[in-house]
């Protein structure tokens, strides 16, 4: 495929990631686009007379050949929606970008990766929370992922790079600058051990709008996304309702009663949109990451405990149809929530089951 046609499809007006895939798989592959017939693009979803015409007069390709020219000048790897080495967690979400523009030297499709974000006016507490929360991670093996922002993001790209783990920056501008400016020399020290991604070409300013755009990066590309510290507008809240979209783990971290930039924390755990962690631990916990020795002697101990009826049911219940929610466990079932909810404690505090966001309910041992 041509380079200079998928970064072109990103710059016709009227077309997003969604309608570009669409064009793609209609014409049979990006350069295709831009041979199609005018009549033809028109008939397809979402493409209308205005955008069919953009397309066929191809004002974009000078663009393109200057971004091209940009990118092998410094070294930046551009990422095609098709590519086998684009991340595959992105490749999953319908809106994910078309095309990526990255510098850096992690792996993207690590096994594990962690999205940490908050407020840019992070408070005492919140960085101390997240100083603790980052130094447990790297036992874990992930890779941390945030927006090199002032703030939390900031702290989390400093503490994972002092503790010797790749994190990867998502900006919302061109890699042409770093916005905040002060953060220029964490981001050189994280092209060096993680990287920055961005779908923006160079000479794409820091714009307000860009910035919910890029949280859905975030969100994508995270297993798990971590809120450390929020009030209740802003960029964080709007990432993990992106995240909570992509049906990945939200979790975060909870505040004091009345502080404003812990407000969102807990309403996120408050209306069950989040789960509620303290440390790295309850991360690796919830999320079962803990070592598969560990695990298996853990699971190993708890078999000798005898289950009692009404967990014994709960327990079938799950291996059969996987992880449920507390009401579908007390439809289903036709047991009281008096029951489930004692019988669903007593298995939790054995180990043998966890909850994701939402009072979902997952069986461990298997």
């Amino acid at each position: 495929m041509s380079l200079i046609h998928q970064i072109a499809l990103t710059l016709i007006p009227g077309v997003g990631d969604v309608n570009a895939r669409r064009l793609v798989a209609y014409c049979g592959g990006a350069e295709a686009v831009f041979k199609e017939r005018r009549s033809a693009l028109k008939r397809i979803p979402g493409i209308g007379e205005i955008t069919a015409a953009s397309i066929v007069d191809q004002n974009v390709l000078s663009r393109a050949e200057q971004e091209i020219a940009f990118i092998e000048k410094f070294g930046i790897k551009p990422l095609y929606y098709l590519d086998e080495d684009y991340p595959w967690r992105l490749k999953n979400c319908p809106d994910g970008p078309v095309v990526l523009y990255y510098k850096g030297n992690a792996d993207l499709n690590a096994k594990r990766t962690v999205g940490i974000v908050g407020t840019r006016r992070i408070t005492d507490y919140g960085r101390e929370v997240c100083r603790a929360l980052v130094e447990g991670l790297p036992a874990l093996n992930v890779i941390t992922i945030s927006g090199l922002a002032f703030g939390v993001d900031t702290c989390a790209h400093k503490y994972s790079l002092e503790n010797g783990m790749a994190t990867i920056g998502v900006l919302g501008h061109g890699l042409d600058k770093i916005y905040p400016s002060q953060n220029a020399s964490l981001a050189r020290r994280m092209i060096e051990n993680g990287g920055l991604l961005t779908e923006y070409m160079s000479k794409t300013v820091p714009d307000r709008e860009n910035f919910p755009q890029r949280n859905r990066i975030i969100a994508g590309l995270s297993d798990v996304v971590i809120v450390v510290e929020s009030g209740m507008k802003g960029g964080s809240l709007i990432t993990a309702d992106i995240a909570i979209s992509y049906n990945r783990d939200v979790f975060a971290i909870p505040g004091k009663v009345g502080e404003d930039r812990s407000s969102g924390c807990n309403w996120l755990i408050k209306t069950n949109r989040a789960g509620l962690i303290e440390t790295a631990g309850d991360l690796t916990y919830l999320m079962s990451w803990e070592d598969p020795g560990n695990r298996k002697m853990k699971q190993q101990q708890e078999l000798f405990r005898e289950l009692q009826p009404d967990e014994a049911v709960i327990v079938d219940f799950l291996r059969n149809t996987g992880d449920s929610g507390i009401d579908t466990i007390i439809s289903e079932l036709r047991m009281s929530s008096g029951r489930v909810a004692a019988a669903l404690l007593g298995l939790e505090f054995s180990g043998i089951i966890t909850t994701l966001p939402g009072k979902v309910y997952r069986l461990i041992q298997r």
